[in-house]
């Protein structure tokens, strides 16, 4: 029996959410991790991706497949079941994902600010001129 993934693996102070750079579509890197150990069911990765709404989850897995970085198998009988894991091209992202998210944690206040300096000026011309 595989542990179950953590409900706050991705807490609302999680560097992932601050992190510049994208892997794929927004929760594309969150849905990565979460395969980092082994291979997970739908019902599984909704625990610490709950924040996701299931359209968006099941579009983020179809990119994520169509990509070649995670792999979807069927397991068909008397309790059918789909299982999502990451290829081994999947894997090689893991690394710089790492680095990425450290590097993240590291300039967390400067994000915070710059954001909240760029949110709290408001566009005065939507142009940008």
């Amino acid at each position: 029996m595989r542990e179950p993934l953590p409900s706050d693996m991705f807490d609302e102070l999680c560097p992932s959410s601050l992190n510049p750079i994208r892997f794929g579509d927004k929760w594309a890197a969150l849905v990565i991790r979460c395969l980092e150990h082994g291979p997970r069911r739908f019902s599984e990765l909704r625990v610490p991706l709950r924040r996701v709404s299931p359209k968006v989850l099941t579009a983020s897995l179809r990119s994520l497949e169509r990509d070649g970085l995670v792999r979807r198998t069927v397991y068909a009988g008397p309790s059918p079941r789909v299982e999502y894991e990451l290829t081994p091209l999947g894997r090689s992202i893991l690394e710089p994902m790492a680095i990425a998210c450290a590097w993240a944690e590291e300039h967390w206040d400067e994000l915070l600010e710059a954001r909240e300096a760029h949110d709290g000026a408001g566009s005065l011309d939507p142009t940008g001129s």
